[in-house]
């Protein structure tokens, strides 16, 4: 009997965990169009933060940063239009549509104004410099008199 009870379980185990996980990633990873988020690494060194994301395919002029308060936000509407040749038929052509948004919030010892970001070989860059009063301190030697 135990072996019937605990063979009729697992299957609802399994179907709550892949359910879960799957609807967590798909909130997680994909935007209002149902098109997947650009990943996003964040560096902190010394100097400043840097924030890199993976979005093959755009131009520089595709994305729009803005920084709101303490707000970081990225964004990017684009749509790809393939051109149709005169001589082809075609009886199904899909529509492409990219748009994301991806927000974070700075913290507050940041150098809003030294902000910059660049663009090379799909992955886009912003290097937020911290300001002089957040930058780690070199240890000072006290002496005794």
């Amino acid at each position: 009997m135990n072996y019937l009870r605990y063979n009729t379980e697992l299957p609802e185990i399994l179907n709550q965990f892949f359910e879960n996980d799957l609807e967590k990633w798909s909130k997680k990873n994909y935007s209002r169009t149902h098109t997947t988020l650009p990943a996003v690494n964040i560096i902190e060194n010394k100097e400043a933060y840097e924030v890199q994301m993976a979005a093959p395919g755009f131009k520089k002029g595709d994305f729009n940063i803005e920084l709101d308060n303490d707000l970081l936000t990225i964004s990017s509407e684009k749509e790809v239009d393939n051109e149709i040749k005169e001589d082809e038929v075609f009886t199904r052509k899909e529509f492409s549509y990219q748009s994301f948004t991806r927000s974070f919030r700075l913290p507050e010892l940041i150098e809003n104004e030294k902000i910059k970001a660049a663009y090379k070989d799909g992955i886009l860059k912003i290097v937020i410099p911290k300001k002089d009063e957040s930058k780690p301190k070199p240890a000072r030697k006290i002496s005794v008199k």
